[in-house]
C-alpha cells in the first residue's frame, strides 16, 4: 500500500532462481468489466458482450464497447450477464438507456413509500437485435436491465432463472475500515413485478447440465463459442430475427454519451 506513484521493491524467491529484487510503481489499476469482440456466425455478424459488474467504470466502457462494435459493421449483439452479481445502480440504468430509446428501465420505492422511476431518454446507441445471456448467477443490477429489455421487448433473454434480488443497498464506511450494508429501497420491473427471492423467467428456457457448467468455469475460452449452449442458442434465435425481419438490420443511432 502507498500513495500512487511511488515505488515499493519486492524481494522475490524463486526455485531454481534464488532470490533477486523487483522495483514496481504503485498505480490506481482499473479491472475492465466488460469485454467485447466480433464473431462471424455464417451470414450474421454478431458483436458479443460480456459484462462481468456494473462498477463505477462499467458504463463508460459498454459505450466504448457499442460504438467499437457498430464501427465494425455487427448486425446483432449478444450480451452476456450470466455470472454478473450486480453493482451499481445508477450503472445499470445508464447501460440500459444505451440499448433502449424508450420506455421505462426500473422504478424504486423507499421504506416510507417514496417513488422514483427511471425511463429511456431517447439517447440508445443501437436498436440492433438483442440477445441476453442470464443464469442463477445473475443478480440485482443484472435483473434490472435484463428486466427492463424483457419487458419493453427490447431483447430475447436467454438462459435459466435469475437470482432474486430486488434490493437497492447503500454502503457506509466506518471508522475501523469495515462497512456497513444497509437496504435503502426495493426496486419493481417495468411491469410493476417484484422479482424477489423469484428471478426473471428467461423468455427461452435453456438450462446447462452440470457437465456443461464444469466444462464452461474449467474452459471460460468456450464462451460465446460454438461449445456454449446457450450462446448457441442465441445465435439460432438471432439468425431466425434476422431473416423474418429484415427491417432489424438498419444502420445503429448516430448517438453519444449518455451521462
Amino acid at each position: 500500500r502507498g500513495k500512487v506513484g511511488s515505488s515499493v521493491t519486492l524481494r522475490i524467491a524463486r526455485p531454481g532462481e534464488g532470490i533477486f529484487e523487483i522495483e514496481l510503481t504503485r498505480a490506481q489499476i482499473e479491472i475492465p468489466s466488460v469485454r467485447y469482440s466480433v464473431k462471424e456466425e455464417g451470414n450474421l455478424r454478431v458483436g458479443y458482450i460480456s459484462l462481468n459488474e456494473f462498477s463505477s467504470h462499467a458504463a463508460e466502457q459498454m459505450q466504448r464497447a457499442i460504438s467499437n462494435l457498430n464501427q465494425q459493421k455487427v448486425n446483432a449483439y449478444v450480451l452476456d450477464l450470466r455470472g454478473n452479481p450486480g453493482g451499481l445502480l445508477f450503472s445499470s440504468i445508464e447501460i440500459a438507456r444505451m440499448w433502449m430509446q424508450e420506455g421505462e428501465i426500473v422504478s424504486t420505492i423507499d421504506r416510507i413509500g417514496g417513488k422514483q422511476a427511471y425511463s429511456a431518454n431517447r439517447t440508445a446507441l443501437t436498436q440492433l437485435p438483442l440477445a441476453i445471456l442470464v443464469d442463477g448467477n445473475s443478480a440485482s443490477a443484472s435483473e434490472i436491465l435484463t428486466g427492463a429489455l424483457k419487458d419493453n421487448k427490447r431483447a430475447t433473454v436467454i438462459g435459466s432463472r435469475t437470482f432474486g434480488k430486488a434490493a437497492v443497498q447503500s454502503v457506509h464506511s466506518l471508522s475501523d475500515g469495515s462497512g456497513l450494508t444497509v437496504t435503502v429501497s426495493r426496486y419493481y420491473l417495468p411491469s410493476g413485478e417484484d422479482i424477489s427471492l423469484k428471478g426473471i423467467v428467461p423468455d427461452i428456457r435453456q438450462e446447462l447440465t452440470l457437465e456443461q457448467r464444469q466444462q464452461l468455469s474449467s474452459q471460460p475460452g468456450w464462451r460465446g463459442t460454438s461449445k456454449d449452449p446457450q450462446y448457441g442458442k442465441a445465435i439460432a434465435v438471432l439468425k431466425s430475427t434476422t431473416a423474418s425481419e429484415p427491417g432489424n438490420l438498419s444502420q445503429p443511432i448516430n448517438s453519444g454519451r449518455v451521462w
